[in-house]
């Protein structure tokens, strides 16, 4: 799979993951406990953290950033599948549970598909520099 195409896939993948995310953040029952709230945590740990490769178009630092984020997202995924009964039965715990599992399941399907010589080959993609400007307070007029 072409770079370009595994960033798409991966994209797709990180919006059902960020649904359930959104969903547990939201959900009273897991509030008290937190282990169940690492799930979401580490949901939005893994979706930020590619977050300024894709901006600015390094493909290679997007899937080398998720690609180790992996593990954390597995075991969220296994945890709150394993674990989510005991705060609620409710099909939508249920639902959240096989999404997070099947996001995991595509990421590993995107990862062993990936042409990872292909993402050797990419041409650095340069940095932004920092803006000198953006801590300073510039009063209105």
């Amino acid at each position: 799979m072409a770079p370009h195409d595994a960033v798409e896939r991966l994209d797709a993948l990180l919006a059902h993951a960020w649904m359930v995310r959104t969903f547990l953040k939201h959900a009273d029952e897991i509030q008290a406990d937190e282990d169940m709230l690492d799930v979401p945590r580490t949901l939005y740990d893994a979706t930020r953290a590619v977050e300024p490769a894709r901006q600015r178009g390094d493909l290679a630092d997007y899937l080398r950033r998720l690609k180790g984020k992996l593990a954390k997202v597995r075991r969220a995924a296994d945890h709150f599948a394993a674990h989510f009964r005991a705060f609620s039965p409710h099909t939508n715990f249920e639902m959240a549970a096989a999404s997070l599992l099947g996001v995991v399941r595509g990421m590993d399907e995107v990862f062993a598909a990936v042409d990872w010589e292909a993402v050797k080959a990419l041409p650095p993609v340069p940095r932004a520099e920092p803006d000198p400007l953006a801590d300073i307070d510039i009063p209105e007029v």
